[in-house]
């Protein structure tokens, strides 16, 4: 028998006994992970927010600790090279990382040219190149937008464009670190699709990280877990460790499948299930397969959304006529074409629409970030466009999609004071207040820490401390959840409700249509930069043309219940706390 080459046996990934601690932390995370993947295998890393998952997604391609200042201990090998003695520019020709923030690794001026950066840097030859590009980019369906400026893509088109660049990089190891938060349902359909391609044969490994499981359980073959210590706890084939463990997930507060979720609360209630579902197919044959379902929980009954008729003194928000450009010269395109909305105060509105619709936009603009061509905007009187930034922070509060975009100061405490101080509260007043922020995010631990060294999830968590801080009566959150563990995304909600519940305006837009299910009392719908409906949760998901014309999928739980055939009165359920059985 000829003796097997050991560079086709041995892992694409070796990771031993890694541990990582940030310059200016105290806490290793990961500390003493260790695991390996093999060629062609798609490897999920789960969860809590700060455990640091997208830290040792910096470790595989040697960013960690080449460019990101840390003390390292163990050891990363990928394609038998050792991260710590090989450069990040060598690291680059085995693995392609995207990362939560495009961004943060867009470099050129052309949609075309950023996917051609690597491979030319690779020296391939110009055919080669460019056959790359066009198959990359017709994967993420950019082609038609090879010549424009990446700067007028959407976020969630420019987190295509980042898988793009990664998938013509060629490596035998992409890493992706949350690659579908910025995208719809569709959109984070068709990247798993691209991926799925890309692993068809076996030469190339997949390591995710990802919250928004239900697009993504169907490609993975493993998933290892971190605990808040950054340990590792589980490391296992997908069926064992997200059907078998759980309720241990659960109580570790990462996300799970919509449909697992679903099963675990109802199994609580007493619905038997053999094995517990991943994929909404399965939780509707497996509801289907018991003959007598509980009653489900009557619907939350929610205010009807205002619209144009409403009188001034019950609205929060007011648009009239708004139009907004995006780009220069003759690259200048619509983004909102004559929009007129009207949100009533005290109303929680969830701004959906696929990507490129103009929901960042449309937030921007009724928050004063961008000013609007056309058209007004109105605050209770007040034109944000207008407004000094002291008058319009006591009215609007405003939360960035991507949190590093709005951060100011070094360190997590004087981010949280740094509006307080502007306007000149007393400074007893402010550490109180910052103090009890501290505590109520998560991040007391982190108060000295440089907002830019904090995990993906405390970003977000001090991004919406600072908003909430400043007491304004309309709060405008760009995607809220986006890089949250589940536990922490449920207490954000948890406080926006409270907010609401209390009087102040909410207004979110995202992707995340269960979220919208689940908390929304009125959907503003975008398609094109238009209004095309604003109605209850309730009326846009059971809406089959509006969902068409919006470009929008059901969430998850809305799309098992209607596949039902022996329980008609549950097709219509669309929120979890619908559900029989006790909260999560």
């Amino acid at each position: 028998m000829s003796e097997e080459n050991p560079a086709t046996t041995r892992p694409a990934i070796e990771v031993d006994a890694l541990r990582i601690r940030h310059h200016g932390r105290e806490t290793w995370t990961p500390d003493g992970v260790s695991f390996s993947v093999r060629a062609g295998e798609v490897m999920l890393v789960l969860g809590p927010s700060g455990s640091g998952k997208s830290t040792l997604t910096l470790a595989l391609d040697g960013l960690v600790p080449h460019v990101v200042a840390a003390d390292v201990e163990g050891s990363v090998r990928v394609g038998g090279l050792d991260t710590a003695s090989h450069s990040v520019a060598r690291m680059s020709e085995h693995v392609a990382i995207v990362f939560q923030d495009p961004d943060a690794q867009i470099v050129t001026g052309s949609v075309l040219d950023e996917v051609c950066f690597a491979p030319e840097n690779q020296l391939l030859p110009i055919d080669v190149v460019l056959a790359r590009a066009e198959a990359a980019l017709r994967r993420v369906g950019l082609w038609e937008r090879r010549d424009e400026d990446p700067a007028v893509l959407s976020g969630g088109g420019r987190q295509r464009l980042a898988i793009a660049a990664a998938l013509a990089a060629g490596g035998e190891v992409i890493v992706l670190d949350e690659p579908t938060a910025n995208l719809d349902a569709a959109g984070a359909e068709d990247v798993y699709d691209s991926l799925r391609e890309v692993v068809a044969d076996g030469s190339r490994s997949v390591v995710l990280v990802e919250h928004d499981l239900d697009a993504a359980v169907t490609l993975v073959d493993r998933v290892v877990v971190l605990d808040r210590r950054g340990a590792l706890v589980l490391d296992g084939p997908v069926d064992v460790v997200l059907r078998e463990h759980a309720v241990e997930l659960e109580r570790l507060g990462v996300w799970l499948p919509t449909a697992t979720t679903a099963a675990v609360r109802l199994s609580r209630a007493g619905v038997p299930f053999e094995r517990l579902p991943l994929t909404p197919a399965e939780l509707a044959v497996a509801l289907d397969a018991v003959a007598e379902l509980p009653a489900p929980l009557a619907p939350v009954v929610v205010p009807t959304p205002a619209d144009a008729a409403v009188t001034t003194d019950t609205t929060a928000v007011s648009v009239r006529g708004l139009t907004v450009f995006r780009g220069r010269g003759r690259g200048r395109v619509p983004v909102l074409r004559d929009v007129d909305l009207s949100i009533r105060s005290g109303a929680f509105t969830a701004v959906v629409g696929v990507n490129g619709a103009g929901k960042t936009t449309l937030l921007q603009a009724i928050a004063g970030v961008v000013r609007p061509p056309r058209g007004t905007v109105s605050l209770a009187g007040l034109d944000p466009a207008a407004a000094r930034a002291a008058a319009l922070s006591r009215h609007v509060g405003f939360v960035f999609q991507n949190p590093e975009h709005q951060f100011m100061t070094h360190t997590v405490r004087d981010e949280l004071a740094y509006g307080p101080r502007a306007t000149g509260r007393e400074p007893a007043q402010i550490d109180a207040q910052v103090d009890e922020l501290l505590d109520r995010f998560g991040l007391a631990e982190a108060a000295d820490v440089n907002p830019f060294l904090l995990s993906g999830g405390q970003k977000r968590r001090l991004s919406v401390g600072t908003a909430l801080i400043g007491g304004a009566g309309v709060l405008v959150l760009d995607e809220p959840t986006f890089g949250q563990d589940r536990e922490r995304a449920d207490e954000l909600v948890d406080l926006l409700a409270t907010l609401q519940a209390t009087g102040t305006t909410v207004i979110v837009a995202t992707h995340d249509l269960q979220l919208v299910a689940e908390t929304a009392t009125s959907v503003v719908v975008l398609a094109d930069g238009r209004v095309i409906a604003h109605a209850p949760p309730d009326a846009v998901f059971e809406d089959d043309d509006l969902l068409v014309r919006a470009g929008l999928r059901r969430p998850a739980l809305s799309r098992a219940m209607r596949l039902l055939e022996r329980h008609p009165d549950w097709r219509g359920i669309t929120a979890l706390s619908r559900l029989p059985g006790p909260p999560r």
